[in-house]
């Protein structure tokens, strides 16, 4: 138990990073009703990019900038095998995946595994949420805001507050109808090719961006670290939804809870593994089963739940 205590904010930590690459898949599931395969790949393209600029010197938000555009430009890819050439999304997303493959062992030199180079003090200073921050959090010598749950939340919610507004305007209202009906968002001039692209751009450009932090937590970037990142983020998607939906009906708290779903998914490995004692290698066959049972309870809820109540009803009447 005390295990499990102790690692509870690292578990929170990771849940609130992954959360970003949700609300990436978020998109492309829900709204665009797409699934997108890539983020496995930009995953990692956005962690690779991101350790080899800032590890060379550039500025941290620079580098962190560079991280999200080359994941919107893996969704360009996937956008346009999908539209343009006219493959279906979910095959685009394997192509792109398996090409993404090559090139960031390219970014990485041809290593699997690369660790943040600190060229000074000074350089290790700008890092956001480093694991020496939160081992410095403990011992009292770092202030609260350079906490991993404090940075990764308040960029959670300026990434929820810049996509409310987006989806508010005229064209993320047209990314909206594109998703929800295509044939009648061509009767109304809409463009539903573009919307497309663009949905998998900003998706992909989240899920790179959370890639990056995930290397700064880290310290390092590992070409198979985007390995299996589609399950953890429908896992959020998925909780968030069967947890919150009668609750949270307003898009910005959808978000919210995709975010809020990430970190149950972790705390829930992670008391699964703690409180167990399981082994480790055993952590995607855990994983696979905890998607699997929420994926499950909206159908139970609706065949079952759903079943007993009307009869009730019936009996009462």
């Amino acid at each position: 138990m005390t295990g499990f205590i102790s690692a509870l904010p690292g578990a929170m930590s990771q849940g609130l990073i992954w959360g970003i690459m949700a609300i990436g898949i978020y998109i492309t599931y829900k709204i665009l009703d797409i699934a997108d395969l890539t983020v496995d790949g930009s995953f990692c393209t956005g962690g690779a990019a991101f350790v080899m600029l800032f590890g060379a010197g550039v500025n941290i938000w620079a580098a962190l900038l560079a991280a999200l555009l080359a994941g919107m430009l893996a969704g360009l890819v996937t956008g346009l095998l999908h539209t343009a050439c006219g493959i279906p999304a979910i095959l685009a997303g394997i192509l792109t995946q398996l090409g993404l493959w090559s090139i960031n062992l390219a970014i990485m030199g041809m290593k699997a595994n690369v660790a943040i180079n600190i060229i000074d003090q000074a350089n290790l200073d700008k890092l956001l949420v480093s694991l020496r921050f939160v081992q410095d959090v403990a011992k009292g010598s770092r202030p609260f805001y350079r906490h991993p749950i404090f940075v990764v939340g308040l960029s959670t919610a300026v990434i929820i507050g810049i996509l409310y507004w987006f989806f508010g305007t005229e064209l993320g209202a047209s990314l909206r109808a594109t998703g929800a009906n295509p044939n009648m968002a061509r009767a109304q001039g809409i463009n539903t090719s573009v919307g497309k692209v663009l949905g998998l751009m900003i998706s992909n450009g989240l899920v790179a961006l959370s890639g990056a932090l995930l290397s700064q937590y880290q310290s390092f970037a590992d070409s198979s670290m985007g390995k299996g990142a589609i399950v953890v983020g429908l896992a959020a998607v998925i909780i968030g939804e069967v947890l919150f939906s009668k609750f949270f009906t307003n898009f910005a708290l959808k978000l919210l809870a995709v975010s809020i779903g990430a970190i149950i998914y972790y705390v829930v490995i992670q008391a699964v593994v703690s409180l167990s004692g399981i082994d480790t290698n055993y952590l995607k066959l855990i994983s696979a089963v905890i998607v699997a049972v929420f994926l499950a309870i909206p159908y139970w809820k609706g065949r079952y739940f759903s079943k007993r109540a009307t009869k009730g009803g019936k009996i009462h009447a």
